[in-house]
């Protein structure tokens, strides 16, 4: 069935949600949430699992704001993250365990090529041997 003009923009949703996701401390950052008792966790916290600086931390937060994917509140001098919907949390959860799955696949790819045949020792850097 082709994309219509009605389907377009949940489509686009989606892809708005999985750009907000495509970085390694955003990701971070959400599983920290998602492991947190209330889902949720300050800034500072989150500071000193990421071990980035202030300011990008700031950036890759305001992503996963305004992707909808966490909320902000602030109370005194501390800002406080959590999770928008603990559905957030299944996905991770989906999402770690098609790494496993994958990773899993690797490591028995890996096993297999140890079981080729030998190949001559190779003589690598362009040197004489």
């Amino acid at each position: 069935m082709p994309i219509t003009e009605t389907t377009a923009p949940l489509y686009a949703i989606k892809a708005e949600l999985f750009r907000s996701l495509a970085h390694p401390t955003r990701i971070q950052v959400l599983e920290v949430l998602s492991a947190a008792a209330d889902h949720s966790a300050p800034v500072s916290s989150l500071l000193g699992t990421t071990g980035v600086e202030a300011s990008v931390l700031s950036q890759h937060l305001a992503v996963l704001k305004r992707a909808g994917v966490v909320t902000s509140a602030r109370t005194g001098n501390t800002v406080v993250y959590r999770l928008s919907r603990p559905l957030v949390a299944d996905l991770l959860v989906v999402a770690r365990a098609f790494l496993r799955e994958t990773l899993s696949e690797s490591g028995a790819r890996l096993a297999a090529a140890d079981d080729l045949p030998a190949l001559p020792d190779a003589h690598v850097g362009g040197g004489t041997p």
